[in-house]
């Protein structure tokens, strides 16, 4: 940046989650490339985000939690982290305030900062997942922001119809680039004829606390069934340590990977994964690999669930196919028994393993906008036109009036 940061024009950004800081750190990098003006970023993001040049005011990993019977035991430190923001946010007075996913924190944040009489412009980033859970929080995120931006076209006319301004930016998965197989096999030390089963536990303690030991039971009788597998698990900052702790006792050859471009690699040369239900599964199908998905959490988060989720799949590549397009066992299915067979069934079917990346081909076709401009970069022509309107870039979305406070 050449001018220092004193004269930059500050941004507050806050990402919850690893996911997050993955879309965070490729909008910041779009928007320092593209603004009129340097910026200043501050707030709350992981190690990608801060390789863009975040300064953060406490760590990501006290925000990444989910569920009711997960928040309760640490909502004192989520209140004070709020109340954190909060103060920083004020005291920054940035041109605007972006938040991204992590809605329940993000929303408490923009109602703190609309009463703060900060005038910075609330711009969310990824839509929470009304149309699965509750519809009428479309209107109630209306009310906090002034702009969101989507990843999947249908979302736009349900938060338009609740009277908030939203562009469909297309999901910023598209930008990135596949591994190469085997250079990833011959770095590891993975045999070229081995099956590889990719292992993601999640990206929580207590899903990895959940789910880690059902997989590790799970691959030693998929080895059983099958023969010889390696085991590769991709991690993130905010579990990293207790993953590669629980998997110095694994019962099979084992692989542990940090780092996202080391990550695209592994699945590339996943034969097959064995995963928790999140934004990862969109990541496999990107990458084509067959997948079993799974999720365990606690009773009480499971009650309300049961009674408050719209839809018949919980994980996002059912969602956007439409039908159940991968295997998903959850909690009570969520044992060593089904999850080895059908991990094995995936394995030895090729024709399984070839309707499911024929399914992925077609979800992930409808990702993005048809053009020039990555999601990222559209992403950030919207900010950029509602925070500097007068010197912004002219984007697709601002010539056809979608960007409007």
């Amino acid at each position: 940046m050449s001018a220092s940061s004193a004269e930059a024009v500050s941004l507050f950004i806050v990402a919850g989650e690893p996911s997050g800081d993955a879309i965070g750190a490729r909008l910041m990098r779009a928007l320092r490339e593209r603004a009129p003006e340097p910026l200043r970023f501050v707030g709350v993001g992981g190690e990608a985000m801060q390789a863009e040049g975040l300064k953060v005011i406490f760590p990501m990993s006290d925000l990444s939690v989910m569920g009711i019977g997960e928040v309760l035991p640490r909502l004192p430190r989520i209140l004070a982290r709020l109340e954190e923001a909060t103060t920083a946010a004020v005291k920054l007075r940035p041109a605007a305030v972006i938040t991204i996913d992590s809605s329940s924190f993000n929303k408490r944040l923009a109602r703190r900062l609309q009463s703060s009489g900060l005038p910075a412009l609330r711009i969310h980033y990824v839509a929470p997942m009304v149309w699965a859970w509750r519809p009428r929080r479309a209107t109630k995120m209306a009310a906090c922001f002034d702009h969101l931006l989507a990843l999947f076209p249908f979302e736009v006319e349900i938060f338009r119809a609740a009277g908030l301004p939203t562009t469909w930016t297309g999901h910023p998965l598209v930008e990135t680039q596949p591994g190469e197989a085997a250079s990833f096999r011959r770095r590891y030390g993975i045999d070229p004829g081995a099956r590889v089963v990719c292992l993601l536990p999640g990206s929580r303690m207590t899903e990895v606390q959940r789910l880690l030991p059902a997989f590790r039971e799970a691959v030693a009788r998929v080895e059983k069934a099958v023969g010889p597998v390696h085991t590769v698990v991709p991690t993130v900052e905010t579990v990293g340590t207790a993953v590669e702790a629980a998997l110095h006792a694994w019962p099979t050859d084992t692989t542990l990977i940090r780092g996202g471009i080391e990550k695209a690699a592994a699945f590339t040369a996943s034969d097959v994964a064995l995963a928790a239900s999140g934004s990862v599964t969109l990541e496999l199908a990107r990458a084509e690999v067959p997948m079993v998905v799974a999720y365990k959490t606690s009773g009480l988060t499971a009650f309300l669930a049961r009674r408050l989720v719209k839809l018949p799949h919980i994980s996002l590549v059912n969602i956007l196919a439409g039908e159940a397009v991968v295997p998903e066992l959850l909690q009570g299915d969520c044992t060593p028994d089904l999850l080895a067979t059908e991990l094995s069934r995936l394995l030895m079917d090729r024709g399984a393993r070839d309707r499911q990346r024929a399914a992925f081909r077609e979800i992930c076709s409808g990702l993005a906008p048809v053009g020039e401009l990555t999601p990222s970069q559209r992403a950030a022509d919207v900010v950029l036109g509602l925070a500097f309107a007068d010197t912004a870039p002219q984007t697709p979305a601002s010539l056809h009036g979608e960007v409007t406070r």
